[in-house]
Order: C-alpha cells, then structure tokens, then sequence
C-alpha cells in the first residue's frame, strides 16, 4: 500500500466516524434534543451535456432559458466553471467521490466507480447525506448510467425514480445515414409529456412533494438533455426558425496551429465531424434541435423549482445546477466532447439558497470539483481531507473573492487543461502544449505555446498540472486513450494509431 493510499484510508475511516457523529447529531436535532440548527435541504440538478448556451452565460446569443436565468438570478452564478473530465463516466464520477480523474483512474464509459477496487468503499456525495439521516432520493441520470449496480444502489440514495432512456422515432431523422443511433436530431415526440425528461422531471415533483417533512432531503434529479439524440417537439424548434439562426464561429484552419496529439483525444467517435455535417447539409439541423433541446430541458427545470417552491421548504433549500461537461457544435472541426478546450470544459453552475448572494456573479475558476467539499460545509458536515476540491463558500458570501486555485481537467492519463482568470493551458500526453489568452482570444483560435515571450506564463501554469497522474484502472474501455512515453506507441480504444496514420477528420 503506497502512502497516498494510506493517507486516504486514514482519511476515509475518520470521516466514517466524524459523519456517524454527525448523524446522530441530525437526528438528535430533530427529535428537540440538539441545540443544533436544522440542516439544508439540497436540491441537485444536473443536465447533460450543457455547455455555456445559457441565457445568463452568453454562450450564445439566441438562447432562452427564462427558468435557468431566474434560478442564477435568485443565486450565485458561476460564469468560468469546468468540468473536470470531458466525459459523463468520469466526470460523474468525479463530483461524486470529490476526487481528480487522475486519481481515481477513471476515463472512459467503463468501469463504474463501484468496480475500481480502490473506491469501493469510498463515501460519495449522496451516500454522506444518507448514512446522515437524510431523505435521499434520486430520478433520470445522476451517476452515469449503469455504473451503480442495482444490489448497492440503496447504499447511495434511499429511493431510486426512474431513469428512462430517450424516446426513438421509427427511422433517423438525421441526413446522416447509418452511424451510432444516438446521432440524431430533429422534432420529435410530438407532446413533450413523452420525452424521458418530462417523465424525470414529474419524478423529482413527486419526490418533493413526498419528501418526509420530519428530515432534510437531498433530491438528486438529472435530466438527459441535449445529450444526443437531441429530439424535442415542434414548440421548441420554433423558437429558433432556421432562416434566422445564428451559427457558432468556427475558422476552416482551426486546428493547424493544434498538436496532432489533439486529435487522439477524439480519434474515431460516434460524433460527426464538422466537414461530415457540412457534406451532408446537417450541420444547421445539429444546431437548431441542440438549442430546441435546451430550451425544453430549461422548462423541465422549471416544473421541478416551482415544485419546491410550492413545498413550502425552498428556503431551506440549497439549489445546485449544473452540468457534467460542455459540446462542441463545429467549432475545432468536430462535434461532441472529449477535449480540453473551453467549448468541452466550460458548464454552468449555479448554486442558489440560504445564506448565498443573489444575484451575484463570480468569474473566478471553478470546477465541479468543488461541489463535494461546498455541500459538505454548507450543511454542517465535517471536512473531508481526502476530498480535491476547495469549498465555494467564499464566493457564495462575495462573488468578487478571489480563488488561487485554476480549473484542471483531464482526459485520460498525461492529457490535462489548466483555466485560470485569463489563460487556458494544455499539456499532452506526449509533452505538446497549447496556450490561449482568454482576455484577446476567448474562441481559442491562436495557440500561444510556441512563442517565446509565454515562456513564463507557461512555467507558472505548469506547476499546475496535477501531480498524481495515474493510469487508467483495470476493466476501462470507451473513449480510452493509451500512451507509452518509452516507445510513442498510441492507441485509442484498443487499437495502435500510426505516427502517419492520416487523421479521420471527415466521418
């Protein structure tokens, strides 16, 4: 057993003691006995795939989300937050064990988080607030699909709503024929009553309104939208007319200032490329349903915040929204995630409720990191020192606090992004880098590496990078990228990639 093993054993077992104090502290609390206040409710909404289309982010300019601005409006926006894998399986996996892909090993779709011998027993987020005393009941997608075994699902959230999977038309409605199913965008079902996310978010009403009223509750809903396949009925689509849509900026020769390593972390994917799109005349079809698809999920949100406000327990109730990594639409000639740049990282979050600033905005980096430690404090836990976030409770107090932690994220081993305030760093598994100056290149279209004035600022955001780097853990598959520094052999998703091999940019 290494010692960063044995620390965080040792850390485990006296968070295992601290929290069962504290539970009998909650339930001390509530039976009138504890002078102790009674703790939050939490509220946790999280949506797929999201990047910055957000009304209150700007990312871009048509956009209408009314019910996501009125919660940041009531909150804390979080305007510079990542994620800290740009994948669902380990970036899930991150907010809910409070620990860095690079220390769990955890990359691809696979293994779940329950599999990794080493967190097995880890205490994650909702298994805190049960083992605590809470309600805990979760709906749709919280952790990635499947990665709970059904037998310890109850270890995690006391009771487990539906999670129903995407309604499919009879015949793609995408121009691209052939592919992964999920590529596929366009209006359908025809009543929004019949999409997965109107079903997860009746869920989470009905948890609401059972919700014990002698206990906090920690609700965890997770909605599936825009995640592909991006369907929603024709009410959405007509928000956003095609001959007035407004695309995303893209430059043809984006990427020959990039490394070729770039390319590995997205070698062959279900996602079309932009050049595929574009072939095919569905790149503006992508965009419209991906927005539609926002805007519905934006009034499935909405349903569940009324829900709680007409409960009658809102102001007990710590609200966090969130995503679990951003989307490419074109930009950097690809679609999807599974990279390092600001499209793929960036998210929204916004947390809303007692004791937090309304209508603040903060700018400092963030990560979903951070969300573990933030809870934990907020509702009278004990701190965890095993956990690699820091607590945003000095930005709910004043948005302006200055943070001295950037936003890292990492996909697969040797592959990380550093964001600060104004810089965007990325280092390869293969020692080549890419440096951006968000205050004159928010696009990410110029890569400041190479040039030797960035000597310093390169020196200072490397130091950043984390220092446990593992690799990935027995069983991964899915998105799984491979690199051995002795001989440059690449291989992605189980196949050796050629130093010449011409990359796949039209498929």
């Amino acid at each position: 057993m290494t010692l960063e093993t044995r620390r965080r054993v040792w850390s485990a077992m006296a968070f295992a003691i601290a929290w069962a104090c504290a539970g009998r502290a909650v339930a001390a609390s509530e039976a009138g006995s504890s002078p102790l206040p009674a703790r939050p409710n939490v509220l946790f909404l999280a949506i797929d795939d999201l990047n910055d289309w957000v009304g209150c982010l700007k990312g871009h300019p048509q956009v209408q989300t009314p019910h996501i601005d009125a919660l940041a409006a009531r909150g804390t926006l979080f305007t510079n937050a990542h994620c800290q894998a740009p994948l669902c399986n380990p970036s899930r996996s991150s907010v809910l064990t409070g620990l860095r892909p690079s220390t769990t090993g955890v990359y691809g779709l696979a293994p779940g988080l329950r599999d990794v011998a080493e967190l097995r027993n880890h205490v994650t987020l909702p298994q805190t607030f049960t083992r605590a005393g809470y309600y805990t009941a979760t709906c749709g997608k919280i952790f990635h699909d499947g990665s709970i075994p059904q037998l310890l699902q109850a270890t995690e959230f006391s009771t487990w709503g539906p999670a129903p999977g995407m309604p499919k038309p009879p015949q793609k409605l995408s121009r691209i024929a052939g592919g992964h199913p999920l590529m596929d965008w366009g209006v359908f079902p025809p009543r929004d009553q019949e999409q997965a996310d109107w079903k997860i978010a009746t869920a989470a009403v009905e948890q609401l309104r059972s919700a014990p009223r002698d206990k906090p509750f920690f609700i965890g809903c997770g909605f599936r939208l825009p995640h592909v396949p991006c369907f929603a009925s024709q009410r959405w689509f007509d928000l956003y007319p095609d001959n007035r849509l407004i695309m995303p900026m893209v430059r043809e020769d984006d990427r020959e200032d990039t490394p070729r390593f770039s390319w590995y972390l997205h070698w062959k994917l279900p996602e079309p490329r932009l050049a595929t799109l574009q072939r095919h005349n569905d790149w503006r079809p992508l965009v419209q349903a991906y927005l539609a698809s926002i805007s519905f999920v934006d009034s499935q949100v909405g349903r569940v915040l009324k829900a709680l406000d007409e409960s009658g327990r809102a102001e007990r109730t710590i609200i966090v929204l969130w995503s679990d990594h951003g989307w490419h639409l074109g930009e950097k000639g690809i679609t999807g995630k599974n990279t390092l740049w600001e499209r793929s990282t960036r998210i929204p979050l916004i947390l809303a409720g007692p004791e937090i600033a309304r209508n603040a905005v903060c700018a400092e980096p963030v990560e979903l990191l951070d969300l573990f430690p933030t809870l934990l404090e907020r509702c009278g836990f004990p701190a965890r020192p095993d956990l690699e976030g820091h607590s945003l409770g000095p930005q709910l107090r004043e948005a302006t606090t200055p943070r001295p932690w950037p936003a890292i994220t990492t996909h697969n081993q040797g592959n990380h992004s550093v964001r600060t305030r104004d810089w965007r760093y990325i280092r390869y598994a293969d020692g080549s880098e890419e440096l951006y100056d968000h205050r004159i290149d928010p696009n990410e279209w110029t890569n400041l590496a190479s040039r030797d004035e960035m000597s310093e600022t390169l020196r200072e955001l490397r130091r950043w990078l984390p220092r446990i780097d593992r690799p990935a853990v027995p069983g991964s598959k899915h998105r799984v990228l491979l690199y051995d520094p002795a001989t440059k052999a690449v291989s992605w998703e189980g196949t050796s990639i050629g130093s010449d091999d011409p990359i796949p940019n039209d498929e």
